[in-house]
């Protein structure tokens, strides 16, 4: 797969993007109200107001949106016929945008029918600027939506989906608050090393992993105790991106794979979820990928290059442990007032998302998965 994406970065690069403006006459917006009222998104909206004859804007996406919601959505629209579709969020705002670039064009499969399984041929042109440096959403070709009547989420995936232009632009990413910044951050963190280690990684991914995974482990905390430090946000936003493009060219497993029921059930935020997941999910995929974590594990700042890969192994995966604690992320689902109780339906979700599941490097069974989930319940060890 290609990602053809041109990248606009930097501190103000969306200043002047009226070289992207040029022959167009009807855009779509798509993002929230609180980054709505961010003020560079402001100046942004006045920018495609004063090249574009009409310009709608659309700031209802919610957090882990269903496929409800983007047909609510795309009942609300004034028109279809769009020639420009701007995303401005998280992930959340990103998967809705990519969706409606390849909804708002002449002939295009109905959502229903994505979700089916049926393939875009085309989409509208796309300008994805993420808010958030996690999701990645904006280097893949995936589209992640709520299905609530199964409690689960699936994936629309279709390189058609990947934008044209990708801005990545540190000042927006500044109000994002620590909690976020960390959750989105482990979120990127586990594209990174799920793909990296992966039964369909390969040279390419494995490329994206390590520059990613370099840029992350330099900056992430530092991007979290100083919002305003505009280098390390910028950083964050090209790990993430990087991250994004692993996922393109490899696929995330067992972290996500167990994350999906914790969103789709009990609405837990991406991120979230995979933070309490990452240690222990990394400590059942050691042993069949200790070499690829040692190769991660020399990308920490202060790694001890003396140690044997073995080693190397378990202190990377002892630094993930540590890490979400230092972000102050939640490391049990007892935390969350989610009790154990829970378990059967926990496997049984996670087992359903076989799209993953495969690529875990080593065989996993219901048992297995089981064990890794318990382990999000210290007090109920058996």
């Amino acid at each position: 797969m290609n990602i053809n994406s041109t990248v606009i970065s930097g501190y103000q690069a969306l200043n002047d993007i009226s070289y992207l403006l040029n022959g167009k006459t009807s855009a779509l917006l798509v993002t929230d109200k609180n980054i709505e009222g961010i003020p560079a998104v402001q100046a942004l909206i006045a920018q495609l107001k004063q090249h574009v004859v009409s310009v709608s804007v659309v700031n209802s996406v919610p957090p882990e949106p269903s496929q409800h919601d983007v047909a609510a959505i795309l009942s609300a629209l004034p028109t279809r016929d769009v020639d420009l579709v701007v995303g401005v969020g998280g992930g959340s705002v990103l998967d809705v945008a990519k969706l409606l670039s390849v909804l708002c064009v002449a002939n295009a499969p109905t959502l229903d029918a994505l979700l089916a399984g049926e393939k875009p041929a085309t989409r509208t042109t796309s300008l994805l600027i993420p808010t958030t440096a996690g999701t990645g959403s904006e280097a893949t070709p995936n589209a992640i939506l709520a299905i609530p009547e199964r409690e689960t989420k699936v994936g629309i995936i279709s390189p058609v989906m990947l934008p044209d232009f990708v801005a990545l632009v540190p000042e927006l990413t500044t109000s994002m608050p620590a909690h976020i910044a960390s959750s989105t951050g482990i979120d990127a963190l586990c594209h990174l090393i799920e793909c990296f280690t992966a039964t369909v990684s390969n040279p390419v991914s494995d490329n994206y992993a390590l520059i990613g995974m370099k840029k992350l482990f330099a900056s992430l905390e530092t991007a979290v105790a100083e919002p305003h430090n505009l280098q390390a946000r910028l950083d964050m936003l090209w790990a993430s991106w990087y991250g994004g493009a692993a996922i393109a060219h490899s696929g995330t497993h067992l972290v996500h794979a167990m994350s999906y029921p914790l969103g789709g059930k009990y609405h837990l935020p991406h991120g979230v979820a995979n933070a309490i997941l990452l240690a222990p999910c990394m400590t059942f995929v050691r042993p069949a990928a200790v070499s690829k974590f040692a190769q991660a594990y020399d990308l920490l700042p202060d790694a001890d290059r003396s140690l044997d890969d073995e080693a190397k192994s378990h202190a990377l995966v002892a630094y993930f442990t540590a890490l979400v604690k230092r972000l102050k992320l939640p490391a049990s689902l007892e935390e969350l007032g989610i009790g154990p109780d829970h378990l059967p339906y926990l496997v049984e979700a996670a087992l359903d998302v076989q799209r993953l599941m495969k690529n875990v490097p080593a065989a996993v069974s219901a048992n297995d998965v089981r064990n890794v989930y318990l382990t999000l319940f210290p007090s109920h060890q058996e």
